[in-house]
Formats: structure tokens, C-alpha cells, sequence
């Protein structure tokens, strides 16, 4: 087997897992059939990841870079998707509305969507797996027929799609105007030796890029839609949007960092370090205003990647690592807490248990449920002995070791700020009902299949924050090559890819 044919294996499985099920489905109708394979194909594509690691990096055509980065996050994105897929067999069950079949042939095009992305070195390919994820979440979104918050939900994602790929589009227009490629390799080259005031075009496309990617990261300004997104969409959606689309789009702009040479603009570092800042004290400053558990989550999310925004600018070997730790700890917990969401739902009944006041109790009436959503919360703020502890401490140090003060000073007092709304629910959890006996979730039964699951997820935010030393030295492993590129560099982040010819890149067009 060619190196290019190995390094492809988990995309190729996703690909065939997608026409598996779209084949079955027009031959039989069966949900719990069509999601045994649809999980299925995420698990081959999980373990298809080993073979295909070996040959990287491998350049597959100019369009796709399958290296230890994308090969991590891939995994990462498989493995959330599996338990989304997990959660969302459990909520369809109970929504009774129908075929459903369709929700998984989605759900898997949205995670071959993601995985493209992760792999893309070239504007093309980006844009091209970008839609293909983008494209899928609108259904999903707006899965439930019949519900106005999830068909309102979905056209508001409809217009913010259309709007952002503009902002892309056009950004890679100008771009490729001023310096005649869309190779993130070749961009860096030309862009350091292009002079200032002659690029003009260039500045422009890639202030339309930022926008476009702060607005696929819900990154403040451009923030505003999340929160009406996550709480209009399918319990399972969210968690796929707050943590599925986000990593395959963050993962992306790590490598487009380190490929172009980002890190030698110090205006692009100003600019992404001052939407850090307000990302974390805005997300933060607004989760204290809500009163719904998947808005909470939502600004919540805004907050964290600023978070790893501080991450990303402190560059250098640590930096890369904190970031791909951090958003391993994020997904964990992210997914854990709305799957306790999606348990407590009753779908069925047009309603998602997404008010705070219906937790009052909790841990009188489930409380190894109202104790699973404590440590994920714990978690979520950066508490030991949790996954998140682990995360933020790994930021702080690479923010302090390039001495980023102003995002850190930023990072502690959002910190402190989401700790207060993160404990406010778990206050709620251990409030006494009026009345014991009639607590909103008594006696409900919950899924099997679902608290599995959850049980898997809370394992690993601890089991990780305990002992984190196997997932550090995958992270260490996967950004081995990555981090190379920026040996020897100036004290604010990496230099360019080396082995870079200049004779071998497209020149400036006249």
C-alpha cells in the first residue's frame, strides 16, 4: 500500500461509511440498523487512524497535508462524533417523529466534512470540506420536523453560513489577487518578502479570513449566534457544534498558523490577541445573565476558546501542545455536559431539559447524574482533579513563558467569572424542591446506552486530569513535526516551514 493510500485510510473509511448508509436506507428503514453502521464506520475510520500514521507527513495532492496534527484532531473529531451518534440514538428514540434515518447519513457527511477540513493545505480544500460540514449541520439543526426553535435555528445557521463562506470566498479571492496562490505553504514565503504598503489586497483577504473563521468559532464580535443556535438545535446537534465543527475549524487555523508563518505578523498577533481578551471576558461576563443550561453552555464555549486562542499565540513547542491538550479536555466535558442534557429531555413532549430551575434537586432524585454533571462542570472552570485543571495550567505556562501579560490577565479573571456561574448550577443541583417527591426529573428512567456513555466520558476527565501523562505524550507525538518548523525562532512565535525552495513557489503576478 502507497504512503498516500495509508495516510488517506480514515478519510476513505468515512467516505465509504457515509455511502453504506445512504445505500441502506434505500434498501431498509431500520434506526437501530442504520445506527449500529453508522457507528460502526466511525469506529473502522477511529482505528484506521493507526495504519495511516505510520507513513506522515504525506502530501496527498497540493490540496491535503495528512500529518500528526490532523491525524490527532481526526481522532479527537471521530471520537466525540461516536458519542454525539450515541446520545443521538437515544433522543431520536424518545422523539418518535417518524424515519429518522436520514439524522446519521448527516451526521456522518458533517464529520467527513470536518475531517477534510483538518487535512486541508490549500484554500480549495478548505472551502470544500468547510461547506460539506457546513451544509450537513443545517440539517441536522433543523432535524426535528414540526418544532419552530429548531426550524428558526436552522435558518439563522442557513444566513450565518452564507455570510461567513462570503467573508472566506472573498478574503481567498484577494489573496490570490495579491499573491497568486492558495497554498498555505507558499503563502508564507511570499507574503515576508511582499513589501507593506504593495500589499494592500493581501491585508484585506486575510482580515476577511479572520472573519470568516471568528465567525465559524462564534469568537467575539462575532459571537452572536450561538447561543440562539445552541438552544433552537437538537441536544446532540449542539454538542456536535460547540465541539465537532469547532476543533476541525480551530485545528485548521493552528496549521494554517504555523504553515504561512503567522506568528511573524505582529499585527495579525495584536488583533488575534485582543479577540482573546474579549471572547474570554465577554463569554464569560454574559453566562452570568442566563437562566437556560445550553445558553450557559454556549457562552461558556465562547469563553474557552479564547482560552486557547492565548494558547496559540504563545506558539513555540508548548503552546501547539496546550492547544491540543486543551481542546481534548474541552470535548470531554463539553460533550459529558450535554449529555446529561440529552437524558434528562423529553423530546417527545416538543422540550429539552435546558431550564436551570429544572435541575433544583437533581441530586436527590438521580445522584450519581447530578454528581457526573458536578465533575464536568469542575472541569468546564478548570478545577482539579480534572481534565480542565490540567488544560488551563498548560496555557497559563505557555502564555507566561512568551510573556503574553495582558490575555493572561484576561484568562484569570474570566476564570474567576465562569466559576461563579459553573458552581451557581451546582448549587441548584444540591437545592431542596418545594416539594421531594415531585422533583422535575423523578423517576424518570433513563437510557442505557446514554449513561454508558456519560460514564465514558467522566472516566476520562478524570482518569486524564489524574493522570495525564498517556494523552501528553500523544499530544507531545502528534505536534513533533509541527513544532519542528519552529526551532529557533523569534521570541513571538515560529518561523516558517523549512525545506520551503523559493525557486519551487509560484511568483507574484505582475
Amino acid at each position: 500500500m502507497s504512503p498516500e493510500l495509508r495516510a488517506t485510510l480514515p478519510f476513505l473509511v468515512l467516505t465509504l461509511a457515509t455511502v453504506a448508509v445512504m445505500l441502506l436506507i434505500a434498501w431498509r428503514r431500520d434506526h437501530r440498523l442504520t445506527a449500529i453502521v453508522a457507528a460502526g464506520g466511525l469506529i473502522a475510520a477511529l482505528l484506521s487512524i493507526i495504519p495511516a500514521a505510520s507513513p506522515v507527513p504525506v502530501a496527498v495532492t497540493p490540496l491535503f497535508l495528512v500529518d500528526g496534527v490532523s491525524l490527532y484532531f481526526l481522532a479527537l473529531v471521530c471520537a466525540a462524533a461516536l458519542a454525539v451518534l450515541v446520545l443521538s440514538y437515544t433522543y431520536l428514540a424518545a422523539l418518535q417523529d417518524g424515519p429518522c434515518e436520514e439524522y446519521y447519513l448527516l451526521l456522518l457527511l458533517a464529520t467527513l466534512g470536518a475531517a477534510a477540513v483538518l487535512a486541508s493545505a490549500h484554500f480549495g480544500s478548505f472551502f470544500l470540506g468547510l461547506e460539506t460540514l457546513s451544509i450537513a449541520l443545517i440539517g441536522l439543526i433543523a432535524y426535528p420536523r414540526g418544532r419552530e426553535r429548531a426550524l428558526e435555528a436552522g435558518v439563522k445557521y442557513l444566513v450565518l453560513a452564507g455570510i461567513s463562506s462570503a467573508f472566506l470566498l472573498f478574503g481567498m479571492a484577494l489573496i490570490y489577487l495579491d499573491l497568486g496562490t492558495m497554498s498555505f505553504a507558499a503563502l508564507g514565503p511570499l507574503w515576508n518578502s511582499a513589501p507593506g504598503p504593495a500589499a494592500l489586497y493581501a491585508y484585506a483577504g486575510f482580515a476577511l479570513l479572520l472573519t470568516g473563521v471568528g465567525f465559524k468559532l462564534s469568537l467575539v464580535p462575532f459571537h452572536m449566534w450561538a447561543p440562539d443556535i445552541y438552544e433552537g438545535a437538537p441536544v446532540p446537534v449542539s454538542a456536535f457544534i460547540a465541539v465537532i465543527s469547532k476543533i476541525a475549524v480551530f485545528g485548521l487555523l493552528l496549521r494554517y498558523f504555523v504553515l504561512t508563518g503567522g506568528y511573524q505578523s505582529p499585527s495579525l498577533l495584536r488583533v488575534i490577541a485582543l479577540v482573546a481578551i474579549l471572547s474570554m471576558l465577554a463569554g464569560n461576563l454574559l453566562a452570568l445573565l442566563q437562566t437556560n443550561v445550553k445558553r450557559i453552555l454556549a457562552y461558556a464555549s465562547i469563553a474557552h476558546f479564547g482560552y486557547v486562542l492565548v494558547a496559540l499565540l504563545a506558539g513555540r513547542a508548548i503552546g501547539l501542545e496546550a492547544v491540543s491538550y486543551y481542546l481534548a479536555a474541552y470535548a470531554a466535558a463539553t460533550i459529558g455536559a450535554f449529555a446529561i442534557v440529552t437524558l434528562l429531555s423529553q423530546p417527545g413532549q416538543g422540550a429539552d431539559a435546558d431550564r436551570l430551575e429544572a435541575y433544583r434537586g437533581l441530586m436527590w432524585s438521580h445522584p450519581w447524574l447530578a454528581g457526573a454533571f458536578t465533575l464536568l462542570l469542575l472541569s468546564l472552570a478548570g478545577l482539579p482533579p480534572t481534565m480542565g485543571f490540567i488544560a488551563e495550567i498548560y496555557v497559563i505556562a505557555a502564555g507566561v513563558g512568551m510573556g503574553l501579560v495582558l490575555p493572561l490577565l484576561a484568562l484569570v479573571i474570566g476564570s474567576v467569572i465562569g466559576l461563579y456561574y459553573y458552581l451557581r448550577i451546582v448549587v441548584v443541583l444540591l437545592s431542596s424542591a418545594p416539594d421531594m417527591t415531585a422533583t422535575a426529573f423523578g423517576g424518570r428512567r433513563l437510557s442505557l446506552t446514554g449513561g454508558a456513555t456519560l460514564a465514558v466520558l467522566v472516566a476520562l476527565v478524570i482518569g486524564l486530569g489524574v493522570y495525564p501523562v498517556p494523552l501528553i505524550t500523544a499530544v507531545t507525538q502528534s505536534n513533533e513535526k509541527l513544532a519542528a518548523y519552529g526551532a529557533g525562532l523569534r521570541p513571538l512565535g515560529l518561523a516558517p516551514p523549512h525545506g520551503l525552495a523559493a525557486a519551487n513557489l509560484p511568483g507574484r503576478p505582475p
